[in-house]
């Protein structure tokens, strides 16, 4: 069966489900979404690979490639491989060299230990056919707009943060802004450490 390559386009609060996350998965040669509802752990881990922040401790799919890098094994890809009563099903790929492995997990898994390993992401055609949303003419024009635009964080820039901006840091000092981002780490904070740093780029 054919494999078609998505992308991440956007990561947002779920409308529907409180405590929810819309991860959106965009088909990488032609128009349409697939949106997927994850777990709140399972979106901030794949936010922070994302925006590259590292935790003072590892987290859970943190763990898992270091477990597979001490064994030898790395995940080649990542795949949406079924979809039942609404409920998506993923397969993980990993390889030590000589053979592959598959190995079953949630979407929001996979793709969390899929992005540690710069894996890429697929599905296949009789489910994008069923649950991905198709573009419309305007909206695929405004997607081709952003991403001809020579923005080196256009990637980033399309995950849409989980709450409010960073106006309160508009006004402190590089030095406080550090000592902030040490403390929100500490705390294992990363959505505002995800603002502070937004701040201290800016500054720098």
């Amino acid at each position: 069966m054919k494999k078609i390559k998505l992308e991440i386009l956007g990561l947002s609060s779920s409308q529907s489900q409180t405590g929810s996350f819309a991860l959106v998965l965009g088909e990488v040669s032609g128009n349409r979404r697939l949106p997927i509802i994850i777990g709140m752990f399972e979106a901030q881990a794949i936010a922070i690979e994302i925006e590259k922040i590292i935790p003072n401790r590892p987290m859970t799919h943190d763990l898992f490639k270091s477990f597979a890098n001490s064994f030898n094994f790395s995940v080649e890809e990542i795949i949406i491989s079924d979809l039942k009563e609404g409920v998506f099903f993923a397969k993980i790929i990993c390889s030590d060299g000589l053979k592959k492995i598959e190995v079953d997990a949630r979407p929001s898994d996979a793709i969390a230990i899929g992005l540690r390993f710069d894996a890429i992401i697929y599905t296949y055609e009789n489910i994008l056919a069923e649950a991905g949303i198709v573009l419309t003419d305007q909206e695929e024009e405004e997607k081709n707009e952003i991403k001809s635009e020579p923005k080196p964080k256009a990637k980033k820039e399309n995950i849409k943060k989980t709450s409010g901006g960073g106006e309160e840091y508009k006004n402190a000092s590089v030095e406080k802004l550090k000592e902030q981002l040490k403390e929100a780490l500490d705390k294992e904070d990363y959505e505002k450490a995800a603002k502070i740093r937004d701040e201290l780029g800016k500054k720098n």
